[in-house]
């Protein structure tokens, strides 16, 4: 698998340690806001918006907290004014890093940013740096249990396909759906008409190459990946990497 693979599944382990901390409602409160601030608060006419809130109903958000959320991106209500960055480094091994943050504090951010990356045996790059690796993507998870019924690589690849997909991609316990950002709606309304449960629905920055790290190397970057993603201010990093799955799971315990 991939880099943004790799820091998936591991992330949808930790995901209930996340949402226990109210880590995940921030992230996806701070995403409505700056989705509505920029493309209005019509969900229907704003793509952003409508894939934000539906992440956050399918987190089991409030609706009278995602109601707010809007009408703070809209100006309705009075709130934070936030600033959406990104910032790019390298991590052990040579790993290739990316990570998009929404702060009111630019400088207070990239000091804390570039901190956590020295501490952890990284550094942090200028702007350009390692984004020439990375492609915007759709990418749609599709669990293999949980289905209405048995849902095999060829029923699955023929929605797909047919809807504008680019790869679909078979792992032990799910389905790993590629898009272009263009053809992601598309795509995840054609899976949801044919009945099929998501896991997950987002787009991302994905890695055109992968670099493998091993032993101590790769135990240093997973420190670094989680140091990154428990900063307040960071709403996704992406990187990669790329660990043997038996390794990876030694890592993880």
């Amino acid at each position: 698998m991939s880099g943004h693979s790799k820091w998936a599944t591991i992330k949808r382990k930790k995901g209930a340690t996340d949402a226990a901390r109210g880590r995940l409602f921030t992230r996806l409160i701070k995403e409505i806001t700056i989705a509505a601030r920029d493309g209005g608060g019509n969900a229907e006419g704003n793509p952003r918006l409508r894939l934000a809130i539906q992440t956050a109903k399918d987190n089991n958000m409030p609706a009278d907290n995602i109601k707010r959320a809007v009408q703070r991106g809209t100006g309705e209500l009075p709130g934070v004014t936030y600033e959406e960055v990104t910032y790019e480094g390298y991590g052990p091994g040579g790993v290739a890093i990316i990570l998009e943050a929404v702060t009111d504090n630019a400088n207070r951010t990239v000091s804390e940013i570039r901190h956590v990356f020295s501490r952890n045996n990284g550094n942090m790059g200028q702007s350009g740096s390692v984004a020439w690796i990375f492609q915007r993507k759709g990418l749609i998870l599709v669990p293999t249990n949980g289905q209405k019924k048995p849902l095999t690589e060829d029923d699955l690849m023929a929605i797909v396909l047919e809807a504008g997909a680019d790869d679909l991609v078979v792992e032990s316990d799910a389905f790993t759906v590629t898009t272009s950002p263009q053809a992601f709606d598309a795509v995840k309304k054609a899976l949801e008409d044919a009945g099929i449960v998501l896991e997950s629905a987002s787009l991302q920055m994905v890695p055109q190459n992968t670099v493998k790290v091993t032993g101590r190397e790769a135990e240093q970057l997973l420190k670094l990946m989680e140091a990154i993603e428990e900063h307040d201010d960071v709403q996704n990093v992406y990187a990669n990497f790329d660990i043997d799955e038996k390794e990876l799971a030694s890592l993880n315990g």
